[in-house]
């Protein structure tokens, strides 16, 4: 492999790491305040509480918040990295191919667009867990 392109590789996958570790950050900074606030506030209320018709459930323990919390900063973590290294060996071989063939621009910023749709969804996944505390 040609030093340029190992450079290139280690930057952008440590990039994507910086990057699902500040997600992870904001995400636990934002959501965290009112996973405390709903335990301090629930301890005296009744198990199943109905709400215009919804059924709420009892609130988790405190460590299943945190494991729940943990989960979802791996899961950003994991799918960031993925996401970075996918971008990496896409993004290079879109760049050569452009290099040699300038009319295949679209369909390269298209493949390398479905390779960061990998952090999206796991984006989608640390919001569901998330939203089960």
């Amino acid at each position: 492999m040609n030093r340029n392109v190992k450079k290139f590789f280690l930057l952008s996958v440590a990039l994507t790491v910086v990057i699902g570790a500040a997600m992870m950050v904001t995400l636990l900074g934002t959501l965290a305040p009112k996973a405390y606030a709903q335990e301090s506030a629930s301890a005296s209320a009744p198990e199943v509480v109905k709400v215009k018709g919804l059924l709420q459930r009892e609130p988790l323990p405190e460590e299943a918040v945190g494991m729940a919390f943990l989960a979802a900063g791996i899961v950003m973590s994991v799918s960031c990295v993925g996401a970075g290294i996918a971008v990496a060996i896409t993004g290079s071989a879109a760049i050569g191919a452009v290099a040699e063939r300038p009319e295949l621009m679209g369909r390269t910023l298209l493949i390398v667009g479905l390779a960061e749709g990998i952090a999206i969804y796991g984006l989608i996944i640390a919001i569901m867990i998330l939203s089960k505390v």
